[in-house]
């Protein structure tokens, strides 16, 4: 398989990361995490005039209508600069539930139009991830609950008809709610297996949007590490130069390597609707989250006690990554869901089910 991007894609990915690099340093996360809201509009509406909002919003709405793919380049960007904004759970995850909802035009039409220019936010609580991340700000919520019978539905709330129930984070830039209201059926948008089918996509593209954002965060924090072992001196000479330095750093490096294409590979999977594709989205969640685990733990090994320090930056990129390593299913959830998908007489092994 090539996963070679196309000039047009990785073009895209250097714009964002050329105007994240900018608008989205280190100082001014730290101004907007100690806001009420912990929210910045002018930022919002900065990446809104870059088209960020509008990636995945189909051309008929006013959106570029790009796919998984594209995606998983941008989540990565979105995790290296660690931007304090749920962009990808509107712009990405909210507006594939929208797309994907038969007999749902008018929605659309009220919807991703907003979605597009940056006017509106839309959050995603689902029974897998509770948590619904900027629901304290959103416009519109879809929920995914269960209904009579314990069948999944789905439901659109509008913002101001919800009660939040705010959760702490111990990453500051991180707004999580629980929505504890009961749902009825004023608000059911879909049951059945259709609204079944729309939660595992669902499920499926939030998580590869996090461990895209795990793997940019691993690269960051290897990047701090690597710049800090540079700099800081014992006995002489640059920390950088001992050996087991040297052997953390490589540690990570080599994470992050294998996870990439496993994160490419599930995207993939994901934009095809692939029949395996539940398995390749776990490994890459999974190996993701490896990768930012090894480098928040080996960055630390690098900076010692400090970076755990409010002025160190390591901290704010370690803090990120312990989150989402949890969000859109921990662990436990995505090794069983390998599990269950390898021991199937069906099971997707061998390299012509993995590489073609």
């Amino acid at each position: 398989m090539d996963f070679t991007f196309n000039e047009d894609q990785l073009a895209l990915r250097d714009s964002v990361s050329r105007f994240l690099m900018k608008e989205a340093a280190p100082e001014l996360l730290r101004e907007i995490w100690k806001t009420g809201g912990g929210r910045s509009p002018e930022l919002r509406a900065k990446i809104a005039a870059q088209g960020m909002t509008g990636l995945s919003v189909p051309e008929a709405y006013g959106g570029l209508g790009m796919g998984d793919v594209d995606w998983s380049l941008i989540t990565e960007e979105i995790g290296y600069y660690s931007i304090p904004d749920s962009l990808a759970d509107t712009a990405c995850v909210a507006t594939g539930v929208l797309c994907a909802v038969p007999g749902a035009e008018a929605l659309r039409q009220r919807w991703l139009p907003k979605i597009a220019d940056g006017s509106a936010r839309v959050s995603v609580e689902h029974p897998v991830n509770p948590w619904v991340a900027d629901a304290h700000m959103a416009d519109l919520v879809l929920a995914f609950r269960a209904g009579e019978g314990g069948a999944v539905e789905l439901h659109a709330v509008p913002g101001a008809d919800l009660q939040r129930s705010a959760m702490a984070s111990i990453d500051a830039s991180r707004r999580l709610s629980t929505l504890p209201q009961p749902l009825g059926a004023a608000t059911r948008l879909l049951g059945g297996a259709e609204a079944q089918a729309v939660a595992a996509e669902t499920l499926d593209r939030a998580a590869i949007a996090v461990a895209g954002q795990l793997v940019g965060l691993a690269q960051r924090m290897l990047d701090l590490s690597v710049d800090y072992a540079a700099q800081r001196k014992q006995f002489g000479k640059p920390i950088g130069a001992f050996q087991a330095v040297k052997h953390h750093l490589a540690d990570v490096v080599t994470k992050i390597e294998f996870a990439r294409p496993v994160l490419y590979r599930a995207a993939l999977a994901l934009q095809r609707g692939e029949h395996h594709r539940a398995a390749l989205v776990s490994h890459a969640k999974l190996a993701c989250g490896d990768a930012a685990w090894t480098a928040a733990r080996k960055g630390i090994q690098v900076h010692g006690a400090s970076g755990y320090t409010w002025e160190v930056d390591l901290q704010m990129f370690m803090k990120r990554a312990w989150v989402l390593d949890a969000a859109w299913g921990d662990r436990a959830f995505h090794k069983a869901r390998l599990a269950e998908a390898l021991l199937r007489d069906d099971a997707p092994l061998g390299p012509a089910a993995t590489l073609y």
